[in-house]
């Protein structure tokens, strides 16, 4: 059960932070994962990584940080602009300017944290299928370009996960402030 941000302890498991999703994209891509995730590997609902492995210890000081920037954070509108062939897997891709700003921001607060990867300029995803033979990849891949049309989608928050060598436990949920 997620926790208030001000309750948070530090752990020795490291912390995943990720884009909250309005409901309707939550589900679509949810059901999108279910059907092309391998199952024995599915043990995540669809989601959209911002940082993947902040300390645990610093739990406290992280929550309260993203308290305070989700005051100032409006809803913001996701477009989901195209698919992306992973290799071995396959991802839709997101633009918004406003979140790719928020990451950076992120970043330059926890600068001393952050590990290589998470140092990296985001490129926002959600993957639904990974880690299966690059020919099912491929054929998922062209299957999906050939439907899709761009849409849109709307980031409503953020979530603070413990990774715990499997599924992710939910620490806390921060929602932005409002309309964008």
């Amino acid at each position: 059960m997620p926790t208030s941000a001000l309750m948070l302890l530090p752990l020795d498991a490291p912390l995943i932070l990720t884009l909250t999703l309005d409901e309707a994209a939550q589900a679509h891509f949810n059901a999108l994962r279910q059907q092309h995730f391998p199952p024995e590997r599915n043990y995540l609902q669809a989601h959209v990584t911002l940082f993947h492995h902040l300390p645990g210890p610093e739990a406290p000081a992280i929550g309260s940080y993203l308290a305070e920037v989700v005051r100032a954070t409006p809803l913001l509108p996701l477009q989901v602009s195209g698919l992306r062939f992973l290799g071995r897997g396959v991802a839709y891709d997101l633009q918004n300017p406003q979140l790719l700003q928020l990451h950076r921001n992120l970043q330059t607060a926890w600068a001393a944290w952050l590990t290589p990867q998470d140092q990296q300029r985001l490129k926002p995803h959600i993957t639904v299928q990974n880690k299966v033979d690059p020919n099912l990849a491929r054929a998922l891949h062209q299957e999906l370009t050939a439907q899709f049309a761009p849409f849109e989608a709307t980031g409503t928050g953020l979530t603070l996960w413990a990774y715990r060598n499997g599924p992710w436990e939910q620490l806390a949920q921060f929602e932005f402030a409002g309309q964008s």
